[in-house]
């Protein structure tokens, strides 16, 4: 999967999770910036994403995460190891 892919895909997980079609994610984008995005949306948008790709993540990894970049290069290298 391509980068434009990956955010083309994410993008629909956040669209859903966060019930608003107006989100255009940016690798900068963080919980501040996408109203919202609290705790309990923070664990659904994990799981919404663990299931659309097809992955699984450790709570280190998850810990670590900074930004939708370092989110979306998490999934990418997920996907690369499967």
């Amino acid at each position: 999967m391509n980068e434009t892919e990956l955010y083309t895909a994410l993008t629909q997980v956040f669209h859903d999770v966060f019930d608003d079609d107006s989100i255009v994610l940016k690798p900068d984008m963080t919980a501040d910036d996408i109203d919202g995005w609290d705790s309990q949306t923070h664990v659904l948008l994990i799981v919404s994403a663990e299931q659309r790709f097809g992955i699984k993540f450790r709570t280190a990894e998850l810990e670590s995460l900074k930004n939708v970049g370092h989110f979306a290069q998490l999934i990418n290298t997920k996907l690369e190891g499967r």
